[in-house]
């Protein structure tokens, strides 16, 4: 089978309002760049009619393949499933919401043609976005950057282009807590940013409210660093060095026989050291659950359908 030289992978949750118009800029783009080219766009179980209008892409051309998750499994997943239905030598991976502009491709591509093996799109401004989340964005990029042993890009989401021996080194990484945009700085291999304003979203809701902004944060800490269960350590470290220092200047009181009311400290300290407690024991209790899904075993995710496309030939061996 004739494999294309581009596949593009979009994970689509509730995006019927934004695809007829990404799917005409999508194909356009991809037709000028003079390739042989496929799209294979992942529906993460949603509830408009995102996935109809997928299946009628596919139906209509046979360069497009729809598949359809079995229920909701999450950005992430979406992403790796598209990479692994992939059948391209160059990969991309890109929102649907219209917010990664298709028209970057093309630079994006060229970067690849100079040798680079993975070319991720870096933003340089957040138009449409609050205050609050430009803030929070912008000290977890580098917050990240420097807890983690993994040099991960600041101000860069998910859309990259993957060459083939990126793409064969991240269909080996099966964890199950997925932080593609850290899988992708770990596996190496030449990297280069290509640098561009991100438009607003202009239909739609944003998928990622601020709980799931807080469990995506945490996901990537957690993937690529130690430094929290680090902190707990030093945490305990430092009440344990002032409960010392307290306890001689107990004793010394006692041996002054100065007599000091000591229900209010007495309660202080036990909180203090419940708080502490508390605390490393949430720390511990969020490796320990990951340890937990991974062991389990299961599968990352379900198809329960696919429109469009030929049968698949096999997989590229890794490098």
């Amino acid at each position: 089978m004739n494999r294309p030289e581009i596949s593009v992978a979009l994970p689509v949750f509730n995006e019927a309002d934004n695809l007829d118009e990404l799917n005409e800029r999508l194909t356009r783009v991809l037709t000028a760049t003079g390739r042989t080219w496929e799209i294979v766009y992942v529906d993460d179980g949603s509830a408009d009619a995102s996935f109809e209008k997928m299946a009628a892409f596919a139906r209509g051309d046979p360069r497009l393949r729809a598949l359809r998750f079995s229920r909701n499994f999450g950005h992430q997943m979406a992403l790796t499933a598209g990479v692994d239905a992939a059948r391209g030598r160059i990969v991309a991976v890109m929102d649907a919401d219209l917010q990664d502009p298709p028209e970057l491709l093309s630079e994006m591509l060229k970067k690849i043609d100079e040798g680079y093996e993975v070319v991720y799109a870096q933003r340089t401004k957040r138009e449409g976005e609050s205050a609050f989340k430009l803030w929070t964005a912008h000290v977890f990029y580098r917050l990240l950057q420097r807890w983690t042993n993994v040099e991960i890009p600041v101000d860069v989401g998910d859309f990259r282009l993957m060459g083939p021996r990126a793409v064969a080194a991240f269909r080996r990484l099966r964890e199950r807590h997925r932080f593609i945009r850290g899988m992708t700085a770990w596996v190496g291999f030449p990297q280069v940013g290509v640098p561009y304003v991100r438009p607003p979203r202009t239909r739609g809701e944003t998928k990622f409210p601020l709980r799931k902004m807080l469990r995506f944060a945490l996901d990537g800490l957690t993937s690529f660093s130690h430094v929290p269960l680090q902190l707990a350590t030093w945490l305990g470290f430092l009440v344990s060095a002032f409960a010392f220092l307290y306890i001689l200047v107990v004793l010394t009181l006692w041996i002054l026989k100065i007599n000091v009311p000591g229900w209010t400290t007495l309660m202080v300290f036990v909180l203090l050291l419940g708080g502490v407690q508390l605390t490393v024991i949430g720390v511990l209790g969020e490796y320990l659950g990951r340890i937990y899904d991974e062991v389990k075993g299961r599968p990352l995710y379900l198809v329960a359908e696919e429109v469009g496309g030929e049968e698949p030939g096999p997989d590229p061996a890794p490098v």
